[in-house]
């Protein structure tokens, strides 16, 4: 007990405290003293010591309006510039006009989604009105499909892209609903094939150019849905057998799945596909526009969304 009494604080100051012992009083102020002084040499150093940086103007933007904000899209595809003039201008990293939107002309300011948001969502924030429009983006993507395998009528008004890959499980179990909504629209739709195999795929680059072969004897629809059957067991063995059991001949199949022009075409098919945003299998596009919905309700909203802008519903 005799140690508390010899520690009893007399009182106490913001800083130190101050202790009735002979001696600790001046040791705990020089202390204090120190760490002051330390502190100060510290942030003297740190004022004075920072790493150069060096800036490219990578592009410059020339506008025939005044700038007023900017914001980079969600996806980091998209350069928006609001503008004095009511209209967001819609630029590519490259610097090409893409698009112009129109807003309100009391828009001061424009916020985009959080990256990674599935949507590209742009905030419209009024200063004056005290207001904050949430405008959900639609870009409508231009994909080549020219030569692509495709299922329906060449002249079919809507056009359904699908970017898949062989081992997808998630690719295997749409190709029922996807089916199911080709019966439904017969003569109204087409179903287009792009590749995109993943790398964490092993047999999913081999098993395109598989199924790539088995459409140069015609067969390729046939082909895709017994890939999609053994999706999980995927190897040389079963591409083999698969192209066997429908009468394949084997030579031509085999020369056609190593020929250099098979592996362009699922490079391009691949490329084709960054391009339009595609990240994961399956993506899907109808007459453009990124579906959301995989569901067959969801995709056949779509499809009547599209019947109906060009009057065929």
């Amino acid at each position: 007990m005799g140690f508390q009494k010899r520690f009893e604080p007399v009182y106490s100051d913001p800083y130190i405290l101050y202790i009735e012992v002979k001696g600790v009083l001046a040791m705990k102020t020089r202390r204090a003293a120190f760490v002051f002084l330390s502190l100060f040499i510290g942030l003297a150093v740190s004022a004075t010591s920072h790493a150069e940086v060096e800036i490219t103007v990578a592009r410059t933007l020339v506008l025939e309006e005044t700038p007023v904000d900017t914001a980079l899209s969600a996806s980091g595809k998209y350069i928006f510039v609001l503008t004095d003039k009511g209209k967001v201008l819609v630029y590519t990293p490259d610097g090409k006009l893409n698009d112009t939107i129109p807003v309100d002309k009391s828009i001061d300011s424009i916020r985009p989604a959080p990256p990674g948001a599935r949507e590209e969502i742009l905030f419209l924030v009024s200063s004056k009105k005290k207001t904050v429009q949430i405008a959900v983006l639609e870009f409508v993507q231009d994909i080549d499909i020219a030569g692509a395998p495709f299922k329906g009528p060449a002249d079919a008004p809507v056009a359904i892209v699908i970017f898949t890959d062989f081992q997808c499980p998630y690719c295997a179990k749409i190709v029922p609903a996807l089916n199911q909504v080709l019966e439904k629209n017969q003569g109204k739709v087409k179903l287009v094939f792009k590749n995109f195999p993943l790398n964490m795929h092993q047999f999913a680059r081999k098993a395109a150019a598989a199924a790539l072969a088995a459409s140069k004897q015609g067969k390729f629809w046939e082909y895709h849905d017994r890939l999609f059957q053994n999706y999980n067991r995927l190897n040389d063995q079963v591409l083999q057998e698969q192209a066997q059991q429908l009468g394949l001949d084997m030579q031509k199949f085999e020369k056609d799945m190593n020929d250099p022009q098979t592996q362009q075409t699922i490079n391009q098919d691949y490329q084709d596909g960054l391009k339009a945003g595609v990240r994961g299998t399956p993506t899907i596009f109808v007459d453009g526009s990124l579906l959301r919905n995989n569901s067959p309700e969801g995709i056949q909203a779509a499809i009547d969304k599209e019947l109906e802008k060009k009057g065929k519903k």
